[in-house]
């Protein structure tokens, strides 16, 4: 690793260390603004206990992030571990690390995103899936066909492996011999490699499942896919619901869902998402939004 990348990996990740503090979004926009602000004299030596003080944190702030920036043993430890796993460790500055998801999060953006499997899926153009997990038919119909057209139109499928839409989206899109990104809400020791199925994991490789840690990786679905294709969704409740009006609020990806009448539906189409129905999913071209996203 770079030493641009350990940086990300020692300020923004808990490692191996479950009590550890990493610092949050907002903080680590700070201290990049003023170190933009106030550069240090030279730039590639360590930052010391001076250059914060100098860049107006606390003793106490200058501290933790001194710590944190520390703790090499723990970083090689926690690299080691995943390696022998075949998990890799990508930050903002890793070569692969999704555009998308600097462009469009700004400095909410994962600082650590721990990967398994096929790598090369980052390269395709992505269109993303969500949706309930308790699905009426004909909502789990457009979920499958979502999959089914993601691999027959060359995209692959990013989703969430959660019960219901997501999973038949996914299986679908395999089926059809296409390529999913799963981003993960616990760890990725126990996923086993799969041909063309790319796992992303955002807090830790080994962290169990938390509805926290579900809530906070749907702005990454959102956000990796050219368009976002919403099964089914219910009213103010879930995280389908949370994710998708974050979206509309935002901007980051043009909405899609299925047009079923519910009161979620017409309520997201009012704030900007797109009723569709199954049949309009044979031409993704066609239902407007970013399609020509250049990925190198």
């Amino acid at each position: 690793m770079t030493g641009a990348e350990r940086g990300f990996a020692l300020l923004t990740s808990a490692l191996a260390d479950p009590e550890r503090r990493p610092l949050t979004s907002p903080q680590l926009r700070r201290l990049k603004g003023r170190m933009d602000a106030f550069p240090p004299e030279n730039p590639g030596r360590d930052l010391t206990r001076g250059d914060l003080l100098h860049l107006g944190y606390g003793t106490e702030e200058a501290e933790r992030i001194l710590q944190l920036l520390s703790q090499e043993e723990l970083l090689e430890y926690t690299l080691a571990q995943a390696r022998r796993r075949g998990i890799r460790c990508l930050t903002p500055v890793t070569p692969g690390y999704p555009p998308e998801l600097r462009r469009k999060l700004g400095w909410d953006f994962p600082g650590v995103l721990w990967a398994k499997g096929d790598m090369e899926i980052l390269r395709m153009p992505k269109v993303a899936a969500v949706g309930s997990r308790d699905l009426l038919p004909d909502n789990r119909h457009f979920a499958a066909e979502v999959g089914v057209q993601a691999a027959k139109q060359g995209f692959a499928l990013v989703s969430g492996n959660a019960r219901g839409a997501d999973r038949a989206a996914q299986e679908a899109c395999l089926a059809a011999g296409g390529s999913l990104i799963v981003v993960v809400a616990d760890g990725l020791t126990d996923k086993r490699e799969r041909e063309r199925v790319l796992y992303l994991s955002e807090e830790g490789f080994d962290r169990e499942f938390s509805s926290m840690r579900a809530l906070r990786r749907n702005r990454i679905i959102h956000c990796m896919g050219q368009k976002v294709f919403v099964a089914q969704c219910s009213f103010g409740t879930g995280g389908t619901w949370d994710g998708t009006t974050k979206n509309l609020k935002y901007g980051w990806t043009p909405v899609f869902l299925f047009d079923d009448g519910s009161q979620a539906a017409v309520l997201l189409c009012s704030a900007g998402a797109v009723g569709i129905a199954a049949g309009a999913l044979s031409d993704f071209a066609s239902l407007g939004g970013q399609t020509n996203f250049l990925y190198c």
